[in-house]
């Protein structure tokens, strides 16, 4: 196995899976238009709002009855506006086969005391979806962002369920192809795949999910910051650009920018067709190659942008201690920021492939993670 370093570098080594490399014709002048300084309820700051809405809408084909909104604190916010706001009208179904997931498992039994059905599987598996009971309200992640495993679609969720889906879509929208007829709560943040800045959510609610919230009154008090209805009726401005909070108007502009980049290339298809490059040739390169492999089981489970890779050579006894060294020596030579895998996932890294990232550079990093493995390999054997 070649020691010698290699002789391309990645133009870009960002492969952080959050927050995300920028797209790659950012740069900090394209934030001029931003409107700093000026409300974000006066005309110029309802305008950014209004149009960050409707150009997602546009790109990921988000049906046109369906509201969405900018909702605080990340993708993270806008899940625990939905649970709160949503859940406890019927029974409600908990999935979890990662860490994120988990937290909203522990946030319905623990925080709103919900008698809740849990189904879980392990890293790099899934749970059967044809074990789910869709009459009950169901929460579940789309990507599981620090597992590598997917949702393949929607096929398995009935269209004449009785519940309502509420899903975490953060590391999937604008990479993955949403079912938004069998969604009925889907959340997001800018800062995966459109390499925006982070603390803004988004929040897509169906006419079901509408429906619900003007029928039902949670049982337990209500933080002002989740509040979507008023006398029992949406609350429509949220879903117009009149936010419960005050954006950050820069972080908006930045959005903007990042969606006009993405309408430049093609919308929605070519960013899927990005990030499916990226990711094969990760796949590809593990493929050929006996010491290393993806975390996710199934093939068809594979996330196209949160890609996770586990060693498999014997020789390695600590692999949390031998991932951690072969990140280290990546990120020393400048090749590979940030891919050490998520602090509750088993030992590997953590290579983001969302659209932002060219494939070019995921190219020539891997020739570096060859020659990282090769020299903490002879490591090993010399402390041995």
């Amino acid at each position: 196995m070649a020691m010698t370093a290699p002789a391309t570098r990645p133009v870009n080594p960002r492969f952080s899976s959050g927050p995300c490399a920028k797209p790659p014709t950012f740069t900090l002048d394209k934030l001029a238009d931003a409107s700093l300084g000026r409300s974000h309820r006066a005309a110029v700051g309802k305008a950014k709002l209004k149009a960050a809405i409707q150009q997602t809408r546009a790109i990921l084909g988000v049906p046109a009855d369906y509201r969405i909104g900018i909702v605080p604190a990340s993708d993270t916010g806008a899940v625990e506006m939905a649970m709160w706001s949503l859940l406890g009208a019927r029974p409600c179904t908990m999935v979890a086969w990662e860490s994120f997931g988990e937290g909203w498992v522990s946030d319905a039994v623990k925080q709103l005391k919900l008698d809740a059905t849990i189904l879980r599987a392990d890293y790099g598996q899934i749970v059967d979806f044809a074990q789910i009971d869709f009459d009950t309200d169901v929460v579940f992640t789309w990507n599981g962002t620090t597992s590598g495993v997917r949702l393949p679609n929607g096929d398995a969720i009935p269209a004449d369920r009785g519940g309502l889906t509420i899903c975490d879509a953060t590391s999937a929208a604008f990479a993955q192809d949403l079912a938004w007829d069998k969604l009925d709560v889907t959340t997001f943040s800018w800062q995966k795949v459109m390499g925006g800045e982070a603390a803004h959510g988004m929040l897509i609610l169906s006419p079901r999910a509408v429906e619900r919230l003007e029928s039902y009154t949670p049982p337990w008090p209500m933080p002002k910051i989740f509040r979507m209805t008023k006398g029992g009726k949406l609350i429509e401005g949220i879903f117009v650009g009149e936010t419960i909070n005050t954006p950050s108007m820069l972080a908006v502009e930045d959005y903007l920018v990042a969606l006009a980049w993405g309408q430049s290339i093609g919308g929605l298809p070519a960013l899927m067709a990005r990030a499916d490059a990226n990711a094969k040739a990760i796949f590809d390169f593990c493929d050929a190659r006996d010491w290393i492999a993806n975390l996710a089981v199934d093939p068809t489970t594979r996330s196209n942008t949160s890609v996770c890779l586990k060693f498999t050579d014997p020789r390695i006894t600590d692999g949390a201690a031998f991932a951690k060294a072969v990140a280290k020596r990546l990120e020393g030579e400048g090749v590979a920021l940030d891919i050490g895998a998520y602090r509750d996932a088993p030992p590997g890294l953590r290579i983001w492939c969302g659209a932002t990232v060219e494939t070019a550079d995921i190219q020539a990093m891997l020739p570096w993670l060859d020659w990282a493995f090769a020299v903490e390999i002879a490591a090993l054997a010399k402390a041995a």
